[in-house]
This record gives structure tokens, sequence and C-alpha cells, in this order.
């Protein structure tokens, strides 16, 4: 028997990308009292790193998931005011337009991809490297921390936790991209 799981709000951002499921569900914390437990139910699959990195880094406490038919649910519970952390953003940044002047001017850049694989498949910036945000701890040894690294998700919120990740970790050269690739006007390339 499956237990009922109480909650005191549930939000919807089923068939929202990334970043509305994080900006709705900071919307609904801010309005629910600390110690009580929000549901956030998303189809977005990168809504389950984005969340649980979110929940890190600002104090409150991600308790678990569940996925029903497509349906990932989240359920996450609001921290006391000392136990929250003041939610910061990544300092290094570049411009989509300073990203693409570079790798026209031939110099040999690492763009880091951590979208989903099925966006990454279908538009990416020529040469980009895939490790989706959700693996991104389990890839690290797959990146060298010495090097410079250019970040790139669909917005450049994703991509901004996947730098502080990245920060944490020894990573000294990493930029985010931002907007990324939203506002992406340089060249592309796709999986046949």
């Amino acid at each position: 028997m499956t237990a009922v799981i109480q909650t005191n709000r549930v939000v919807d951002c089923e068939g929202l990308a990334c970043p509305m499921p994080v900006v709705k569900t900071k919307k609904a914390m801010e309005e629910i009292q600390s110690g009580e437990v929000l549901e956030v139910r998303a189809t977005d699959k990168g809504s389950v790193a984005d969340l649980q990195s979110w929940a890190n880094r600002t104090g409150h406490q991600y308790i678990g998931l569940k996925e029903e038919d497509g349906v990932f649910r989240h359920f996450l519970r609001k921290a006391s005011e000392h136990e929250t952390k003041r939610e910061t953003k990544y300092p290094h940044v570049v411009s989509n337009e300073e990203l693409a002047d570079k790798l026209a001017s031939g110099e040999k850049i690492n763009v880091l991809d951590v979208r989903e694989p099925a966006e990454y498949s279908f538009e990416r910036i020529p040469g980009a490297i895939s490790v989706p945000m959700g693996e991104l701890e389990e890839k690290l040894k797959q990146l060298q921390p010495d090097q410079e690294y250019y970040v790139v998700c669909r917005t450049g919120t994703r991509s901004d936790m996947a730098c502080q990740l990245l920060s944490e970790r020894g990573f000294s050269k990493v930029k985010n991209v931002v907007p990324g690739m939203s506002g992406w006007q340089g060249a592309t390339e796709r999986d046949e």
C-alpha cells in the first residue's frame, strides 16, 4: 500500500522548462510557513537536479522525489529563518556574444553544456561537451580542474548552479554563459 504524503501546498509546473520550476518553487516557499512541506509537480527531467541544487544552496530540505507517469513529484520542507542561506549568483559571467567572439577567433574553448541530453541532441554549440546537471558530480573526473570552461544551459540558471558546483570542487576558471541557448545566435549543430 502506498502511503499518502501530507503536503501543505502543491505547485503545478507540468509542461514548464527551466528556470520556471525553480522560479515557482522560490515564490511558493516565500508564501508558506517554516516546517511546512511543498510538493512541486514537474515534467522537466532537469527539474530533479535543479530543485535539489537550489534546496542545497538555500538551506531548504529536499525531502524526496516520486515519479509517476512522467511527472516528477518533488517534496521540499521550508527551513526556519536561521537555517536558510542567502541565495548567491555565480560571479563570473560572459555574454553569448563574448563566447561567440572567442569561438570565431579560433581560440581553443571548452564549452560545457549542462542541459538534458534531448536538448543537446537537437541544438548545441559545435564541439560542446554534454554533461547534464544531474550527472555533473559523478562525471567530474572527466573534466580538468585547471582548464577553462564556458558553461551553457537554456537560460543561464542551470549553468549558474553548475558553475557554483564546479567552483566548490576546485575548478577556478569557470564562466557562466548568459543567457545561454535561448538567445544563442551563433553556429549550432545537431545529431542527425
